[in-house]
């Protein structure tokens, strides 16, 4: 164990931390990327492989057999003098909501593609979410070495889909099965990884290859020109020496990446093991430390405050995944400001208590060193927080602070969950109690009808994943119900000037309100109806029209405050009930028995009624789905697809494989991935990504 002293000088600086995450589409190499940085880095002397099951960050059992990451792992690696903290997110549109709480952290990340399908479905809506929170990227076009892998149209395919500005700094060495290295267009240098199938040998660094020269020396000019365009600085040295130097080319990239007016662009083949080094030296050069980033904001007591990265500030950390285990809990977190010790006591902003930190871990996914404190900057895992979830703010007791949490998605699946036996009902409730403490995005109810126990999640997948974990973690026998799926309600067709008197009287100060309402349908501008997780944010709004001051300011909150009470069950079959317009037309009060309750339960009663009078439809949840199937099944697909309601949007043909898009009711889906692997004898894969709603046929389905 180093000294106190030691530890602290060596986390005092950190511009040398970079805190980065992976993200990518399901399958496009980012485990094994992840994996072969560790390799690398010299944290691991054994590359593992995601189709042995012997990688690091998939260590959970489930993740190796299904050869996919379903939880965001962290790992503690060391590059170049630099510590880097490394999350490998979930590619998995069902488990996308792991991803966002893990930017939500991060400072950086490498997207990861892959070079024969370019830009994915989901790679797309990781990288709009990645916008979302200002996340710095830089991009990996991984797989060179695949038959069809063509660095360029990967490019083309993000400047089309992804940023205006991709900038390749490397130029491969041979394509396909000859690929073996890259040319640095900054340096000048070529990197050949030598014959050893895994590149083991590492790189070897030297001149650019003669018959590369000429095409070298082009692209280094593009790349100038695409960054003059974009830099002041190097536009500037552009003009006057019409060339940009090394130096100023290299730091115009670290400030393009910063602002995300540019994304650096870097190719290679983890499988191989050709590029990592590349890969790190860019991480290092071109994504910011935690003090390059702008200070957290968070709140306190309604106002906003700032909290700099300074190890020597108040403490604020965000916790952003719960381990629960059988032995104990671990809290993974940020920390923003401050330092923390072991043994310190902690403000939980969230649930009001303060906690103390046992101890804290520097992490490699499922092995952990100890370590004595952690400081602004750092990731880190604790042991000894009871209360904290995903999306808690911790703080120095002496200086609370808020920091806002990840938003969670609104489920869209349900499935009825039960134990096999009576005798393990409780057990059950114990274990989903703790899977929703580890995943926010999991909603467990009872239903009041059915009395039946409700598990809901963001997709068939995430559910049969959750379920089988308290099988494995617990051996409990669970049986579950068919899936289904979060019915909306909205308005077609409203009705104007609905008249609705509460009055109530029975012995001490009575209840009056009247009101009158207009419901209208709400026109939603993207297609859907509302946004994409069918929340009513979008899908209610709520207006005044009283004049002359009948209906008091703060009753026509009451007003629109019972409106939104009664938007919980719609009439055709107590489904949450969006896109409408509700307007206050006109009201009247009582000088005596008007209050706020009365006029909350007007509001709830008259929008009630004025639904029943409404022409309604119902809404079901709606998803884009891209299957990638070959040539010869793409009728088949087409014919299944159809079955289901699809709506086909698009297809095209790619490398001897088709790529069907279609937008299909997510209820229809159940059970798609087998029927499309035996419709493709086990060659066909398919992706979603949630739409929103749409209007579902006429029969109301069972509730």
């Amino acid at each position: 164990m180093r000294t106190e002293l030691h530890l602290q000088q060596h986390h005092h600086d950190n511009r040398a931390v970079r805190n980065l995450g992976i993200l990518a589409h399901v399958d496009a190499g980012k485990t094994t990327v992840t994996e072969r940085i560790l390799y690398a880095t010299g944290t691991t002397h054994k590359r593992g492989e995601v189709h042995d099951g012997t990688t690091v960050t998939d260590f959970d059992p489930q993740e190796r057999d299904r050869g996919i990451t379903i939880f965001a792992a962290a790992v503690t690696c060391d590059w170049d003098g630099h510590r880097i903290n490394l999350i490998d997110t979930p590619g998995h549109v069902d488990f996308s909501d792991e991803v966002v709480r893990s930017l939500r952290v991060l400072d950086g990340a490498v997207a990861v593609f892959d070079a024969v399908a370019g830009v994915e479905p989901q790679s797309e809506s990781v990288w709009r979410q990645a916008d979302r929170f200002g996340v710095p990227r830089i991009a990996f076009v991984n797989k060179l070495d695949r038959a069809g892998a063509d660095l360029d149209s990967a490019v083309a395919s993000i400047r089309e889909r992804l940023h205006p500005a991709p900038l390749v700094v490397q130029l491969p060495i041979g394509s396909e099965d000859r690929f073996e290295g890259v040319v640095d267009l900054l340096r000048m240098r070529a990197w050949i990884w030598a014959d050893g199938r895994d590149g083991t040998e590492g790189a070897v660094e030297g001149p650019v290859p003669e018959a590369l020269r000429a095409e070298a020396e082009r692209r280094r000019r593009v790349l100038e020109e695409a960054v003059a365009e974009l830099h002041p600085g190097a536009l500037e040295e552009f003009c006057t020496r019409s060339t940009v130097s090394t130096d100023t080319l290299a730091g115009a990239l670290r400030d393009l990446t910063r602002t995300g007016d540019g994304v650096v662009v870097l190719c290679g083949s983890a499988y191989r093991n050709r590029g990592i080094e590349p890969l790190l030296d860019a991480v290092v050069a071109y994504l910011p430390s935690p003090l390059d980033v702008p200070a957290v904001r968070g709140t306190l007591d309604g106002t906003q405050q700032e909290r700099a990265a300074d190890p020597a500030a108040p403490f604020a950390a965000l916790a952003f995944k719960v381990n629960a285990t059988a032995t104990g809990r671990l809290t993974y977190l940020r920390v923003y400001s401050g330092t923390i010790r072991k043994g310190e006591a902690v403000w939980d902003a969230g649930a009001g208590r303060t906690e103390r930190v046992g101890r804290i871990l520097r992490v490699r996914a499922d092995r952990h060193a100890q370590v004595e404190l952690a400081v602004a900057g750092d990731i880190v895992a604790v042991v000894g927080l009871k209360s904290a979830r995903a999306g808690s703010t911790l703080c120095a007791p002496g200086a609370p602070l808020v920091l806002e949490p990840p938003a969670t998605a609104d489920p869209v699946v349900s499935v009825a969950v039960e134990a096999g036996a009576n005798a393990d009902t409780d057990r059950l409730v114990t274990a989903l109690a703790r899977l929703v403490e580890e995943d926010p995005s999991l909603v467990v109810r009872t239903d009041g009808e059915t009395g039946q126990t409700v598990l809901s999640g963001l997709g068939e997948l995430h559910l049969e994943v959750a379920v089988e974990k308290i099988r494995r973690a617990q051996g409990l026998d669970v049986r579950v119900g068919r899936p289904r799926v979060a019915y909306r309600e909205t308005v077609v067709r409203g009705v104007a000037g609905l008249v609705h008197r509460h009055v109530k009287q029975d012995g001490g100060a009575g209840q009056f309100a009247q009101v009158v309402l207009d419901v209208e349908p709400l026109e939603v501008t993207d297609g859907g109806v509302g946004d994409q997780s069918g929340g009513s944010a979008t899908g209610f709004e709520f207006r005044s029209a009283v004049v002359g001051g009948r209906v008091p300011q703060e009753y026509v909150r009451a007003v629109e405050a019972g409106c939104r009470d009664a938007l919980g069950e719609g009439p055709l079959g107590g489904h949450p009930v969006t896109g409408l317009r509700v307007v206050l037309r006109d009201g009247a009060t009582h000088v005596k028995d008007s209050s706020e309750t009365a006029f909350r339960t007007a509001g709830r009663n008259a929008l009630r009624e004025a639904l029943r009078a409404s022409a309604m439809a119902l809404l079901e949840p709606v998803v884009e789905v891209t299957v990638t199937a070959p040539e010869e099944a793409v009728g088949a697909v087409l014919g299944d697809l159809a079955a289901r309601r699809g709506r086909v949007t698009g297809s095209t043909a790619r490398a001897g494989a088709a790529v069907v898009t279609a937008t299909v009711p997510l209820a229809e889906l159940f059970g798609y991935a087998t029927r499309l692997r035996s419709r493709t004898q086990g060659r066909g894969v398919f992706t979603t990504r949630p739409t929103g709603y749409a209007p579902a046929p006429a029969p109301t389905p069972a509730r």
